[in-house]
């Protein structure tokens, strides 16, 4: 019987865990240790800062990060490592040859594991605690004997040809070898940054030199199983964290063949190279992080050929294929370009993909998890390229909206898809389930990376630059960090996202620095006050500019209105035409059945923007959450008995109604729930 895996003692009650945390992650080395290395990429106007160099003290990102301790880890590891459930980690012992048995599971469990191990080293820089170390030092020696002398490491490959004899290493033109390098690339880097070691790292940089080695000699056609491009940025993480620049040529390569073959798909991006690409297209999952990992390259090398194009390609899908939540892809399956051109040669057969301009349908909305995380990455990555506001309203947009939505609020649970709404008299039954699961038996890929998330949420709070802190995501912590030999400590006190004020005491800010405070675009009336004078300010690309050397002691104050904002889209979306969603800071807000007071189908209920909504706090599973109070409108008649009825003027009822978070759905009843409700 193999050796038991330590497991985390779930007993131990963190609530004030973010307290904790400013105790221990004081006192960090000089090396970086960012969750994007930044700190020496020539063309990143916003560099990252260290992880654990934030740390969460109260409100709502400390209550997620306490449940991400208690709970979200010690279950993923639990799951990974109990060979009954799934097959990730043993899979692990028998390529190690500590094993015997077939591998079992998708093709990316390899994947799924490293994402556990980079949650667990997010947790660790934060709280120090030797158990997370132990856990990690008890199974990268296994990972270690699964590798191949010559660096190659794909658990699937390697069992399959000890008991086949057959070699089949990059010869699956869907294979997730790549893939999981890639994951193998960036746990690798922020193992070593958080605890000095180089064990997962030296692992890493075997894999990587594999591929160096395999795509130097390879043809554009067999080096294309590059789907779900998780390289391209642990390519680039590798070279900033060893300053090798044979890594930096190896991603720039793999961009640079990015769609030279005869047989490409929109599916996958490469069915025209990507220096010609102007439009999102194929697999969400595959766009955003290819889209992520040139965002990489454009921050180490200067190349408009490159940019350009990721402009071109954002602007598109904000302006025509993201859902409301930050969601990305709308489709389950369908066809590309369109499935409208009059040559039929030309359609190709997309999945889990964007649809064409303005084609977000709601009950069937695939969103998956993973591709809203995508949106994430790809719009960090932007932050820090172009120091431009945008794109990290989108990604508070996400994060807070359809990324938290594929979690439970007590951490055991996950979606795959994020529909905007659920109906039970839907008459077919779809591939996911829209009841959070605690495994998802055909693709567990969501939950490592909804975590590692959420453990990691630290580390996009805050940038620094020569002359500037940039305050990114607002919340109650503490920023603790140097800069080039300056030392910078900064105390926020805020309960966002269900209020508005932020609080940031300056404790050590150097000399002449300002301070740049991120205005979210919803804003329309921010106010800012130095020790309790309002002051003036300017807005660059999205962040209020605080000039004037700041002193030990200094309080600014950011107050953000937070009205109740009723949206609607653009016409063009056939299927949210003469509806509304209701928006309060970065939150959507959908309806539930079990908050409705009237026994109605919420789908026949209407809302006016001209009415009030409040706010009312609430705990859901232990986590404090806002609901909105209002009415809706309920026309008096008899429920659909076909497809189409005569109009005409109905009588109408007033029906109380609460709203609940978009990202908290589903978590204590299971039932109907809508996003878009009639406008009244």
């Amino acid at each position: 019987m193999r050796q038991r895996i330590i497991t985390m003692n779930r007993d131990k009650k963190l609530y004030s865990l973010g307290l904790v945390f400013a105790f221990l992650a004081t006192g960090l080395s000089a090396q970086q240790k960012a969750i994007t290395n930044t700190a020496e990429s020539p063309f990143a106007v916003q560099k990252s800062v260290d992880m654990g160099d934030v740390s969460w003290t109260k409100g709502f990102w400390a209550e997620r990060t306490s449940t991400c301790y208690e709970r979200m880890v010690p279950n993923l590891w639990d799951v990974y490592t109990d060979a009954a459930i799934s097959h990730a980690y043993r899979n692990f012992e028998i390529a190690a040859g500590l094993q015997q048995g077939e591998h079992k599971g998708p093709s990316f469990h390899d994947g799924d594991f490293y994402k556990t191990l980079e949650a667990v080293c997010a947790l660790y820089a934060q709280s120090k605690d030797v158990k997370l170390l132990r856990m990690l030092e008890q199974v990268i020696p296994v990972i270690a004997k699964a590798q191949r002398a010559d660096g190659y490491i794909y658990t699937k490959a390697t069992i399959d040809q000890r008991n086949s004899g057959e070699n089949i290493e990059f010869q699956d033109r869907l294979s997730f070898e790549s893939y999981n390098i890639g994951h193998l690339m960036t746990a690798g880097c922020i193992h070593y940054r958080v605890t000095g070691k180089r064990d997962l790292l030296d692992i890493a940089i075997k894999a990587a030199d594999y591929l160096y080695g395999f795509y130097k000699k390879s043809n554009p056609t067999l080096a294309r199983n590059a789907i779900c491009p998780s390289h391209y940025m642990g390519t680039i993480e590798l070279y900033r964290t060893t300053r090798d620049p044979k890594y930096l040529e190896l991603a720039k390569h793999l961009i640079d063949i990015k769609g030279e073959i005869e047989d490409g798909t929109d599916d996958n991006q490469d069915r025209i190279p990507f220096r010609q690409q102007n439009k999102a297209m194929g697999h969400a999952v595959r766009a955003s992080y290819l889209y992520a990992g040139v965002a990489d390259l454009c921050a180490e090398l200067q190349d408009t050929t490159l940019s350009n194009r990721l402009f071109a390609i954002w602007n598109d899908v904000v302006q025509h294929k993201m859902y409301i939540t930050g969601g990305l892809g709308a489709l389950y399956d369908g066809t590309s370009p369109d499935g409208t051109s009059y040559d039929p040669t030309e359609v190709q057969k997309i999945h889990q993909a964007f649809g064409r301009d303005y084609q977000l349908p709601n009950l069937t909305a695939h969103n998956e998890t993973c591709a809203n995380i995508g949106n994430m990455l790809w719009n960090w990555r932007m932050t820090n390229f172009t120091g431009d506001a945008k794109y990290m309203d989108v990604l508070e947009l996400a994060l807070y909206n359809s990324v938290l939505s594929g979690i439970s609020l007590d951490g055991d649970k996950f979606l795959y898809t994020n529909p905007l709404s659920y109906s039970s008299k839907l008459p077919f039954q779809q591939r996911w389930s829209k009841k959070r699961v605690p495994y998802i038996s055909l693709s567990n890929c969501c939950p490592p990376n909804v975590v590692r998330t959420i453990a990691e949420v630290a580390s996009y709070a805050y940038g620094v630059s020569d002359d500037a802190v940039w305050v990114n995501l607002y919340g109650g912590n503490v920023l603790q960090t140097s800069y080039k030999n300056k030392k910078i400590k900064i105390i926020q006190e805020s309960d966002y996202p269900w209020s508005g004020d932020a609080s940031l005491l300056i404790d050590e800010l150097p000399k002449g620095y300002a301070l740049k405070l991120r205005i979210p675009a919803w804003a329309e009336a921010a106010e800012i006050t130095k020790n309790n004078k309002k002051i003036a300010f300017k807005t660059e690309k999205g962040y209020a500019v605080l000039l004037g050397d700041f002193k030990k002691g200094d309080r600014i104050r950011l107050q953000l209105p937070m009205n109740v904002r009723f949206m609607e889209a653009n016409p063009l979306v056939e299927e949210t035409r003469n509806q509304v969603a209701v928006m309060r800071g970065p939150v959507v807000y959908c309806l539930e059945k079990e908050d409705v007071a009237a026994p109605v189908d919420i789908f026949d209920l209407r809302i006016s923007y001209q009415d009030t909504f409040e706010p009312a706090h609430e705990s859901v599973l232990g986590q404090d959450i806002v609901f909105l109070k209002g009415k809706a409108y309920a026309d008096t008649v008899q429920g659909w008995s076909s497809l189409y009825r005569p109009a005409g003027k109905k009588a109408s009822e007033v029906v109380a109604v609460r709203l609940v978070p978009y990202f908290a759905w589903g978590n204590r009843t299971f039932g109907d729930m809508a996003v878009w409700l009639g406008k009244n």
